[in-house]
């Protein structure tokens, strides 16, 4: 009985947490929105990362709306100094204000902001806002994923179409056992819609090359998964989140037989 209370517990915080999630990246969302296009201070972080004001009043909306909603999480995002007490927090939110800033200072419209919430090392809530093209993805663990309240689903099949496929391309390449020149999708600047573009059937495969961190991956990760689709390292094992270590290696996202011919794939012909 005391398993089937505490289930229920879970349900009805996760339910809230929905919620919360899907009414505070929509504000961040158009927040940021109204600061695009126009005149803001921007900086270098670490060797080469964009960074703006938009970024940090984003940050701080977010982190405003969630943190007080629910205390006892943790938190991590690209644009706060990274709290270790989230090691010690079951859940834990896991933010990028702007994914793609880039392409955001630039006036490009494939940016987003990206907030996922971790449970036990895996996303079990996931919201990826591109407000310049009005896509809301949106997906809860055992529910699917929804594009602007439609359900959608992750290409089927396990034949490779290179249009349809993006990320780096020494690595794609490295399918092509045909030889020849290919020519890829056009590139995505956001690292979370590249990945999501997999999770509406866009795209049959997304890769991120090495050092992609939590704040890429968790949402669209669930999206994926909750779209019929997989993600992974090149080796098939799956990402967990909120651990020391936040920076990833090689990762695939696909439809789940795609998903499974790319990993046997690598697994025959690994990366040096």
């Amino acid at each position: 009985m005391a398993d089937a209370d505490a289930h229920a517990t879970d349900e009805t915080i996760l339910t809230r947490d929905a919620a919360l999630l899907q009414d505070a990246v929509r504000e961040a969302g158009s927040l940021a929105q109204s600061m695009f296009r126009t005149e803001l201070r921007t900086w270098t972080k670490g060797a080469s990362s964009p960074v703006s004001e938009a970024d940090i009043a984003v940050n701080d909306l977010l982190e405003a709306r969630l943190r007080s909603a629910t205390p006892d999480y943790g938190w991590l995002s690209e644009e706060s100094a990274d709290d270790e007490v989230r090691l010690s927090r079951r859940r834990t939110w896991v933010v990028d204000p702007i994914d793609g800033t880039r392409n955001y200072l630039g006036g490009h419209d494939e940016w987003c902001v990206s907030v996922a919430l971790v449970e036990d090392a895996s996303p079990v809530l996931a919201a990826v806002f591109a407000p310049a093209t009005d896509e809301f993805f949106f997906a809860a663990r055992g529910q699917g994923t929804t594009l602007n309240g439609k359900a959608v689903r992750a290409a089927s099949g396990s034949a490779l179409d290179f249009s349809r496929v993006a990320g780096p391309k020494p690595m794609v390449e490295r399918l092509n056992i045909a030889g020849g020149d290919i020519k890829l999708h056009p590139r995505i600047g956001s690292l979370a819609l590249r990945l999501c573009r997999v999770a509406d059937g866009v795209l049959d495969a997304a890769f991120a090359g090495g050092n992609s961190h939590d704040w890429d991956l968790a949402a669209a990760d669930l999206i994926v998964q909750e779209a019929d689709g997989r993600m992974s390292d090149l080796s098939g094992d799956p990402i967990l989140y909120n651990r020391r270590e936040v920076t990833h290696g090689v990762l695939v996202a696909a439809g789940r037989d795609r998903h499974a011919g790319i990993v046997a794939h690598f697994r025959n012909r690994p990366l040096p």
